[in-house]
């Protein structure tokens, strides 16, 4: 089990890796070792998480997100499998962990009876600029 929040952990069954030759420089070892790591994780099979994590997790996780509803996050940065494949967990968990608290509904609000009047003011005030900016007809 891997520990998303202290009370909210994640099957580690339900993630599968496989190790995929990484790009970039290397040197020789470059094309002998699959050192990048791709986890994937079916959201919608995943009993681990609740119906509107998994909902939040999959608006968060956007071109990550197959057709299929799989997440697929691929490690690359380090030289190991090990230290990819711990990057890899660690981003999917920070994933998780910012989809876990339910956003907070935004309540409309009014403005404020001075800030209607400052409007109004600039507005009255920029129209008299253009208005001295108006040429007057020539009257010959």
């Amino acid at each position: 089990m891997i520990p998303i929040e202290p009370h909210f952990f994640l099957d580690d069954s339900e993630i599968e890796e496989s190790f995929i030759r990484a790009s970039g420089p290397g040197g020789q070892n470059v094309n002998k070792v699959s050192t990048a790591v791709q986890l994937r994780l079916d959201l919608a099979r995943t009993r681990s998480l609740p119906e509107d994590v998994r909902e939040r997790v999959a608006k968060l996780a956007g071109k990550r997100l197959t057709k299929d509803g799989v997440l697929v996050i691929t490690a690359q940065r380090h030289r190991t499998q090990e230290r990819n494949r711990q990057d890899a967990l660690d981003r999917l968990v920070a994933l998780i962990r910012r989809a876990v608290p339910a956003p907070t509904p935004r309540r409309p609000t009014k403005p404020t009876a001075a800030a209607r009047h400052r409007r109004l003011q600039a507005k009255s005030h920029r129209a008299a600029i253009k208005e001295m900016r108006r040429a007057e007809p020539d009257q010959r």
